[in-house]
């Protein structure tokens, strides 16, 4: 990556080691600017310029308590806020009225990290998707979401919210920086500054400590790449380089040891201390991680809340109903034992851990839990979501903000930020999808030695007949072209539908995706035909030029590619493979059947292969002449071709080819 850096750069940089430190960029800038600087050169050095400076504002044997101090300091660059508030959050399954997540009421706030655990079946993603308003179709969600205190959707918000999920979907044919950087692009503010936006990465890639595979491919599950540890901070490092104000995290430390998980803790109360809200699922971190939590949200079985409050306050709450966490135990392990149902309090049951935690922050009880809370004897106390520690009765509907009634907000952008626009978007594109391209070269390789062969054997076997215009021969290319390069045009979007969705989720340009795949694949529709005729054409020397072969030849792959498009999007691969294979040969045995045949008349103008073998039949017979007149009038009156449609079939295969795109382009978006 740094190839035009100089040596002595490097030697500069050895050493990195940025835990902490959120900065001020713009006060730091050159005095003549950031758009004086021009080469990669300049800008990297910029960049480490400024982080060496950062690092040198701080003392070397920092403390963890002398972190958290850093975040009154004013030289500390902060993001726009976002508060959220959330009572009686509930989300049902539509079909058998199941709760998935009851009741749920508290506050994320910005600035603090918060940790949501509790036993498998909980609800935490739920809890998280249910925030960020990304539940599954066949879910009603009920209960009040407010976002800085006003009651407006979150999506509205979508472009400073950062979003992690579980899975590590990235790039795998991409390095490391390649990732981070595109999405930097795409997401960061279109008027920043080139050299910040090289800073924001670099950071980040230093906080992630990823300097050792930043020029290493991901790897996918057939060609291996960096480490999963790598690949999960990858995953991670993907929302943080364009500077979240919500950062949502699912499960981010799983199939991390305890020395990742606390560097990728470390970088996240980074952010935190830049004003970022963060929140994460976490599966029974180590004692040393969960105390390096601000908040915790405890669910038991069935999405209640059996805690949500600050981390130091947690023992004292349980203490409070009867439940002391053993001497060298972890708090989590013990809770989490509980509410699985491993250890057996002697005060109060599993089921009964919600209800004393409504009762303690005097929120209601429904009323088929109510039965639950005979025996009980909670005293309402302090709550611990409140700073002061005040009267128990104190509860959430209190410290709900003035303006939460205010309309809600359905299209309007609320994000203020103006990321870049579609053309810009576009070039990002084109250049990724270019790179993606070069290095699958095998590939595409093989792909042109198959057509090389389909040529030469098509060539060999189909012998030329003048009597029927050569129609058989070129009734096995239209199939055998239509085949594979159909075949090769489902790789474009079968193999990434889930990056494209964290993609387009997160805001960015559908139509600068689509467009760029379809800009690169144009090199498939020129070079294709070229690759198939250099063997056809010499084996089979029909009468027709090879330039009007060419021709038909280009718009048939460009229709088809548009159908593969839509097979590729609206299906499984699997699905898709098998239906690129029938599309073909089912529709030109359509084609073939003849003027008076039933299904020629009515579903003949509608097959592609129908126009691509009028083509190549008509461009054969004009170069008939003289004794052979009788015959061509003949060979084209069985067909029902017209010497005069052949600019005709081919403005139908590109208009098919426009009209599949179309299509492919609606369903992209709608899916």
């Amino acid at each position: 990556m740094l190839h035009s850096i100089e040596d002595d750069d490097h030697k500069s940089n050895e050493g990195f080691d940025l835990n902490i430190g959120g900065k001020n960029v713009k006060k730091q800038a050159p005095k003549g600017g950031k758009q004086q600087l021009h080469s990669q050169s300049q800008i990297f050095k910029y960049a480490y310029g400024q982080i060496e400076k950062e690092k040198a504002q701080q003392n070397k044997n920092l403390t963890f308590s002398g972190v958290i101090s850093m975040a009154t300091d004013h030289d500390i660059r902060t993001r726009p806020m976002i508060e959220i508030h959330f009572k009686d959050l509930t989300l049902t399954l539509k079909r058998n009225n199941k709760h998935l997540l009851r009741c749920v009421t508290g506050k994320l706030s910005p600035g603090r990290v918060s940790a949501v655990m509790g036993p498998s079946g909980a609800g935490k993603t739920t809890f998280l998707s249910a925030l960020t308003g990304k539940t599954a179709a066949g879910c009603a969600v009920t209960g009040l979401i407010l976002v800085n205190g006003k009651n407006e959707p979150i999506q509205a918000y979508r472009k400073i919210i950062g979003y992690v999920p579980q899975d590590d979907i990235v790039h795998g044919n991409l390095t490391v920086e390649e990732n981070l950087r595109f999405s930097a692009r795409c997401r960061l503010s279109a008027d920043l500054p080139k050299p910040d936006k090289v800073l924001v990465i670099e950071r980040v890639i230093e906080s992630l400590g990823l300097q050792a595979v930043r020029d290493s491919l991901v790897g996918t599950v057939e060609k291996r790449g960096i480490s999963g540890g790598q690949k999960k901070r990858v995953n991670v490092g993907l929302e943080m380089v364009m500077e979240p104000s919500l950062l949502i995290l699912d499960e981010p430390t799983t199939g991390l040891d305890s020395s990742s998980s606390q560097l990728l803790l470390r970088a996240l109360r980074r952010e935190a201390l830049e004003g970022v809200n963060i929140c994460m699922v976490l599966h029974q971190p180590s004692s040393t991680l969960f105390k390096m939590f601000d908040d915790l949200i405890l669910l038991a079985k069935g999405g209640l809340v059996a805690y949500l409050g600050p981390v130091k306050k947690l023992e004292e709450y349980f203490s409070s109903i009867g439940i002391n966490v053993p001497d060298r135990v972890n708090p989590p392990d013990h809770l989490i034992d509980i509410l699985e149902g491993i250890e057996k309090p002697a005060s109060v049951t599993r089921e009964q851990l919600p209800v004393c935690w409504m009762l303690h922050n005097g929120y209601p009880v429904p009323a088929d839990m109510l039965d639950l809370t005979e025996g009980l004897s909670i005293a309402s106390g302090s709550n611990p979501n409140t700073s002061g520690g005040g009267a128990g009765d104190q509860s959430f509907v209190t410290d709900m903000p003035e303006d939460s009634k205010s309309s809600v907000s359905k299209s309007k952008d609320l994000s203020n930020r103006t990321t870049p626009g579609i053309l810009r978007q576009y070039r990002y594109f084109l250049g990724r999808v270019l790179k993606q391209r070069l290095r699958e070269g095998q590939m595409q390789a093989v792909d042109l030695m198959i057509l090389l062969l389909a040529g030469a054997c098509l060539g060999i076997l189909v012998k030329v007949t003048d009597e029927t215009l050569d129609s058989t021969g070129y009734t096995f290319t239209v199939i055998a072209v239509s085949l594979l390069s159909m075949i090769a045009a489902l790789r474009t979007y079968s193999l990434d539908k889930l990056e494209y969705k964290r993609e387009t989720e997160a805001g960015i340009s559908s139509l600068a995706h689509f467009l760029a795949k379809d800009t690169i694949d144009m090199f498939n529709v020129i070079i294709k035909p070229v690759a198939y005729l250099s063997m056809f054409y010499f084996f089979n020397n029909p009468r027709s030029s090879f330039q009007d072969n060419y021709v038909i030849l280009m718009c048939l792959v460009y229709c088809v590619t548009g159908i593969a498009y839509v097979l590729a999007i609206a299906v499984a691969p699997s699905l898709a493979q098998l239906w690129a294979a029938l599309v073909p040969v089912v529709l030109t045995l359509i084609a073939n059947q003849g003027k008076d045949s039933t299904v020629q008349k009515y579903f003949g103008k509608f097959c592609y292969t129908k126009w691509a073998l009028e083509a190549f039949v008509i461009t054969n017979a004009e170069r008939y002449s003289g004794v052979w007149l009788l015959t061509r009038c003949r060979s084209l009156e069985s067909g029902g071709y017209s010497l005069n449609d052949s600019s005709l079939c081919l403005i139908v295969l590109v208009v098919y080819g426009v009209v599949a795109r179309i299509v492919a382009f609606i369903i992209l978006v709608t899916r």
